[in-house]
């Protein structure tokens, strides 16, 4: 199978090969021929230039260049500043250092040299051309230390002849857009100068780290300032677990009854006034043995209202937390919707609208006169009572800093409710917008009342209470609660934990007064219980540890996780998140020697000295020099001192299945982990396995391919390699038969090959015939056996879209065939049908 760049380069070829025996052609002619060729080739000339200069003026005019970071963006921008106005997308940086080598000169005092982004020359080229002819320049990337940057490269790279402006806005609106333009201001150096620092910090420790990790312990793998640190917390949480032994308790409940409402008493304590925790066994059965069969005496009743305030607009981290827990949405699921609804979404009746403010940021302020319409709004729809007395003016907690010159994250116009974008909206930027929506309107709203009631009840010295309570008024819960006050509320809370906690306890008490007896109808009788370890991160506590910690920014927490994910240190295993035994034994090696770049305190210390780099109080090529100072010194004696994992092995007790006496062991190759026989060479055995979140591990069946091994006959497997899948003989390496992997599908073009399945240069899956280059048919769908009932053609590409779903498309007529009108899609029906019918079965 040959890469679609090899297909590429090949039509190229024969273009060149077309145009050369053309103009052999050409020679052959007679005079006469030739120069009314050339004549008509002058004429030709002279209109094609003429035809570009002249298109040139009546397109552009007089304009002023407006840079922006993305397509869509610049889409929506355009739309508000009209003519006069050219607006381009950088489609965010266009200069980093070079991949290939370190690109920071330490000698020369941290001199960086920045290199254009693969495919991103052409564009550098047409910005240069729009700025030529522009009668200003305004850089509006956003307004974070990386937009920054890509501010300052591309000025550096239109140079300093025309009068060049920083843009920013807070939200992509018409009067957000157009008040940034009519007062532009300065490019921010500081800032700058804390981004390079960043990049430049980030570079010398996966560039200086990652190549001791191949030599080490697997090629490939590597460190990162930031996502090494964001391991190290989950491989601790990871060491907690398996460090802790659990501990028996136990709880005792009962059910009295009055009026025929039933209600609940749990034993408090040995004092009305201090809670004893059951641990002894003997006390359980004295307290059982005591109360058995008698009445509890109502000695205090305590009715008590309580007030619940709203919480203020989310920041970054804030949603990512609510959007996990609310929506099951990763951070990068998260951040990317949010994207968009910030870029702008073309509304059925509005056109092009940016729906929410910038969504990178930790301020929980709203600018005044969004707080005003706010306000307006809630007294409009819900009333006078539901309307906070005075304005909420939310302060962040903590002495990070805050980037105030953002808003916390809101809608942009409340006349775009959630009811009137739905249908414009995909399904995710549906359900995060109406997230953002209602957070944001019950920021302002009144407080909930609820009223609450306590009985304590007594017999032999032994307490027990009864708890109930009421919502007396909804305010802003009519609209919000956050997550985990909805889980607290729905769990019904426990006891005094939960006046601290503000929650609110389910079910309703009877009247009960003072000096009334129940005899239980249920009980008293005892549970037992178990305390249980610290639970694994799931998305929301990790990027609130990650903020806690001060680990990296809250719009960098997605490409943290998504960071030590791709590199196999760590799985999500039911949806938490599990260190790998790769990414276990890198976070040891790492913390060993480099124990202050894997310091929590020192990585958050780094944030704070980039705060400071952004304010202008330090120098940033002084937190380079220290850096590098200490950094030096460790990088020398790790490649000297750090084990030698390769040659290492882990046991699992796990018995091999070729051989008698062999045992499995962890082993690292280049495409991850696997197991092999503790008898290589003797036994060959290896298999893929999955650990789970008890520690155990399954050895995961074969996935045999469709054929056999063309040289032995032997089964072959499908592998996962760094290029996507491939197959092997079952006898590797007594044979060494490696194919790529082909669909059992043959190419229609030529008969003889099949549809091999390759990885493009940028990661994006391709299917192409297996008889290249002799046969250069390809298709970037997954292809299926299927007559096109247009054109006949037998085979059809996989699609999915927004507007026409599941589908079929012919790769020759582009005819549509709906998924449920095919085999496959019966028989994918079928099967959720049967699946169904055993989950009833089984209920």
């Amino acid at each position: 199978m040959a890469s679609s760049e090899a297909v590429e380069e090949t039509k190229s070829s024969k273009k060149t090969a077309k145009k050369t025996a053309k103009a052999s052609s050409k020679k052959k002619t007679t005079k006469k021929k030739t120069t009314t060729s050339k004549k008509k080739t002058a004429k030709k000339k002279t209109a094609k230039t003429t035809k570009k200069k002249t298109t040139k003026k009546r397109d552009l005019g007089d304009y002023s260049l407006v840079i922006v970071e993305s397509p869509s963006k610049a889409k929506t921008i355009k739309k508000y500043l009209g003519k006069g106005y050219q607006v381009v997308a950088s489609n965010g940086h266009i200069k980093d250092l070079p991949k290939s080598k370190l690109g920071v000169d330490i000698k020369e005092n941290f001199q960086i040299d920045l290199v254009p982004i693969t495919g991103k020359k052409d564009k550098i080229e047409r910005i240069q051309e729009l700025a030529k002819d522009a009668t200003a320049i305004y850089l509006a990337p956003d307004m974070d230390r990386e937009g920054e940057a890509i501010a300052h490269h591309l000025a550096e790279e239109i140079g300093k002849k025309k009068k060049m402006y920083r843009v920013v806005f807070n939200a992509v609106t018409k009067s957000a857009v157009n008040n940034a333009i009519e007062n532009p201001t300065e490019l921010n150096k500081s800032m700058y100068e804390s981004q390079q620092t960043r990049r430049i910090l980030d570079r010398l420790v996966g560039y200086k780290i990652s190549p001791i990790l191949w030599d080490k312990v697997q090629r490939g793998i590597s460190a990162g300032r930031v996502q090494s640190v964001a391991l190290r917390i989950i491989v601790e949480r990871e060491d907690e677990i398996n460090a802790f032994e659990p501990e028996q308790w136990f709880s005792i409940h009962g059910v009295c009854e009055k009026d025929a409402q039933k209600f609940e008493v749990k034993y408090y304590g040995e004092s009305a006034t201090k809670k004893t925790d059951l641990t002894e066994k003997d006390l359980v059965d004295k307290i059982l043995s005591d109360v058995k069969g008698k009445s509890l005496d109502v000695i205090d009743v305590k009715k008590k209202e309580r007030k619940q305030n709203p919480t203020p607009p989310f920041t970054t981290s804030k949603l990512q937390q609510e959007a996990a827990n609310k929506l099951g949405f990763t951070a990068k699921r998260t951040m990317m919707t949010a994207q968009k609804l910030y870029e702008g979404i073309q509304l059925t009746e509005h056109g092009m609208q940016g729906l929410i403010t910038y969504m990178r940021t930790d301020s929980v302020r709203t600018a005044p006169e969004a707080m005003g319409a706010l306000r307006e709004f809630i007294l409009d729809k819900y009333g006078k009572d539901y309307l906070s007395v005075e304005p909420i003016e939310y302060k962040k907690k903590g002495s990070s800093k805050v980037q105030d010159a953002h808003e916390a994250i809101r809608p942009t116009n409340l006349a775009f409710t959630p009811d009137s974008v739905r249908g414009d909206l995909e399904p995710d930027q549906q359900k995060l917008y109406e997230l953002i929506w209602n957070k944001f309107i019950s920021s302002q709203m009144s407080q909930a009342i609820i009223d609450q009631t306590t009985v304590m009840m007594e017999r032999e010295g032994h307490f027990f209470k009864a708890n109930g309570s009421i919502i007396k008024f909804p305010g802003f819960r009519t609209v919000y609660l956050e997550a985990a006050a909805e889980k607290r509320s729905r769990k019904g809370g426990d006891d005094e934990d939960d006046n601290d906690a503000g929650e609110v306890k389910s079910g309703l008490l009877p009247v009960i007064n003072t000096g009334e007896s129940f005899t239980p109808i249920e009980g008293p009788t005892e549970q037992e219980h178990w305390t249980s370890p610290p639970p694994r991160f799931n998305e929301a506590s990790l990027v609130k540890s990650l903020e806690e910690f001060g680990i990296g920014r809250p719009s960098t927490y997605a490409a943290i996780i998504s960071n030590i994910q791709d590199r196999g240190y760590v799985e999500k295993t039911e949806n938490r998140f599990l260190p790998t035994e790769l990414g276990i034994v890198v976070c040891r090696m790492l913390v060993e020697s480099f124990p202050n770049v894997m310091d929590i305190k020192f990585t958050a210390g780094v944030e704070e000295l980039l705060d400071q780099i952004e304010d202008g109080t330090i120098k940033y090529k002084k937190v380079l020099k220290e850096f590098w100072k200490e950094f030096e010194v460790t990088l020398e004696k790790a490649k000297e001192e750090m084990k030698n994992l390769k040659k290492q092995l882990i046991p699992t007790g796990i018995n091999c299945l070729k051989c008698e006496d062999g045992e499995y062991h962890i082993k690292w190759g280049r495409n991850g982990q696997f197991f092999a026989c503790s008898n290589y060479p003797d036994c060959n055995s290896t298999q893929d396995f999955k650990k789970h979140l008890d520690g155990s591990y399954e050895i995961l069946p074969k996935n045999w391919f469709h054929d056999n091994c063309p040289n032995c006959q032997k089964r072959l497997e499908v592998k996962k390699g760094k290029y996507g899948r491939f197959v092997r003989c079952e006898d590797y390496p007594q044979c060494d038969t490696t194919l790529p992997y082909t669909l059992d599908i043959t190419c229609p073009e030529c008969n003889v090959g099949k549809f091999a399945e390759k990885k493009s240069r940028y990661g994006k899956i391709f299917y192409g015939c297996s008889n290249y280059p002799n046969c250069e048919n390809a298709s970037w769908t997954k292809p299926y056996v299927q007559d096109c009932p247009s054109c006949g053609y037998g085979i059809m590409g996989f699609k999915e879209t927004k507007r026409d779903g599941k589908h079929l498309e012919c790769a020759k007529c582009k005819f549509k065939l709906e998924w449920e009108q095919t085999k496959y899609g019966k028989e994918e029906l079928e099967k959720q049908r049967q699946e169904e019918e055993a989950l009833k079965g089984s209920h």
